[in-house]
């Protein structure tokens, strides 16, 4: 492996990816974002991946590793798994090369993601349904290719994946004006954030590091309180293109140097930032793709003043997802609450309800209520999304004195994802 004792790719390596990859992958524009800057108090930029062709930076080391493999390895074809965005950098990489591959991808993977690589991949690929994540695909892909004597493109922990990911970095540092304070660059199986952060480390050293990952699939904050690369045994799948059980033995090493910090962002905080930038600035970013710009918020006091890049690292988004990511956001930031609220067996008691406990700017937004029994109080759901989160303990205050309060359900998430 072409590595340095630093645990980073040398720039020799990195730079032969990127004449490698000319004229098929697209240099993305480093984008001043003024909302963002005049939030935050700084020059904010971000990395616009979500622009490539296949919408992510996975065609960057996908296109890399095929496209250098000898027509020995290519004979019968390439496999590979992925949740979906390296699956479509390894279809429309065996499109181009005309080349045969077999894709695994988890039975839970969004259609949308499903269907843009069959588009991204023609007749060239084959697509396997397998198991309930990328973990679980993995291991079917790597049986696959024992039995068919094929060669496996990993998604990240492979050094001339990694190189290719690194690009990013080149280009960053190519059309930023100034130097850079801050990069927050997201980390699943930390192919991206070896890659590039073996280019800051380099030509950038005072630039720190943050890598960012998802709360629910925290596979390197893990390992490095363990000291290991650690297997998770069990992960939030929402964040899907950064929800790995466990993150590659190479790219684990690599980061454990790159980084100058590792932030871990609830579920609930990156789909209130899908939703800002699409209402604000009509960019269309994926859960994974939004990790880099929700970190924001936890680094507000450190980044004033400073000069911050974050890559936006993908834009495969299912729209189908959106009622789902908007009912997190509002829960995340305080403005939907869901109760099991006890109504008195006697007409008037919901107008009691609306008129005496609900504020001004409440809103029942669900409910669901059924008389099954004779006796004085009778149980419903009901969800209230509030104009403000300080409206939250007044509302409490009028359920308790008014007899109506049964259970609040937030606070009891075997409950709450049972019912709502």
């Amino acid at each position: 492996m072409n590595v340095t004792s630093q645990n980073s790719i040398s720039l020799e390596k990195i730079y032969k990816a990127q004449q490698n990859i000319k004229g098929v992958v697209q240099a993305t524009p480093l984008v001043f974002m003024k909302n963002f800057s005049e939030r935050y108090q700084a020059n904010i930029y971000f990395k616009r991946e979500d622009l490539q062709v296949v919408r992510s930076y996975k065609i960057r080391g996908a296109y890399n590793k095929i496209q250098g493999l000898s027509e020995a390895q290519l004979v019968n074809g390439i496999v590979c798994a992925s949740a979906g965005n390296h699956a479509q950098g390894v279809a429309y990489a065996c499109q181009i090369l005309q080349v045969k591959g077999v894709i695994f991808m988890p039975v839970t993977t969004p259609h949308q993601k499903i269907d843009q690589v069959k588009m991204f991949g023609r007749d060239f690929i084959e697509i396997k349904l397998f198991g309930d994540s990328f973990d679980d695909s993995q291991k079917a892909a790597v049986e696959f290719c024992k039995t068919q004597k094929s060669t496996f493109v990993h998604p990240f922990d492979d050094i001339e994946v990694i190189a290719g990911q690194a690009t990013v970095g080149l280009e960053i540092l190519s059309d930023a004006e100034k130097s850079i304070d801050y990069l927050f660059l997201p980390v699943g199986g930390g192919g991206l954030a070896s890659g590039v952060g073996s280019v800051f480390k380099t030509l950038s050293p005072s630039t720190k590091i943050i890598g960012v990952e998802p709360k629910g699939a925290p596979s390197l904050t893990a390992s490095l309180k363990n000291g290991v690369n650690t297997t998770l045994t069990e992960i939030e799948k929402f964040v899907d293109g950064a929800a790995v059980k466990r993150m590659g033995d190479i790219t684990f090493e690599f980061c454990k140097e790159l980084l100058s910090d590792v932030d871990l962002i609830d579920e609930g905080l990156i789909c209130s930032t899908i939703l800002k930038v699409y209402n604000e600035n009509a960019l269309v970013v994926e859960p994974a793709g939004a990790l880099s710009i929700a970190a924001l918020e936890n680094h507000k006091d450190q980044i004033k003043g400073k000069t911050v890049v974050c890559v936006v690292s993908g834009g495969n988004n299912d729209i189908t997802r959106m009622e789902e990511m908007k009912e997190r956001a509002l829960i995340y930031e305080g403005l939907k609450h869901y109760f099991i609220i006890k109504f008195p067996q006697r007409a008037g008691a919901l107008k009691e309800f609306v008129v005496d406990v609900l504020g001004p700017n409440d809103d029942i937004a669900y409910f669901e209520y059924t008389k099954k029994h004779n006796r004085d109080k009778g149980p419903a759901v009901v969800g209230i999304e509030l104009d403000s989160k300080e409206d939250f303990e007044p509302l409490v205050s009028r359920m308790k004195e008014k007899g109506f309060l049964g259970e609040y359900l937030n606070e009891k998430p075997e409950l709450f994802q049972f019912l709502i």
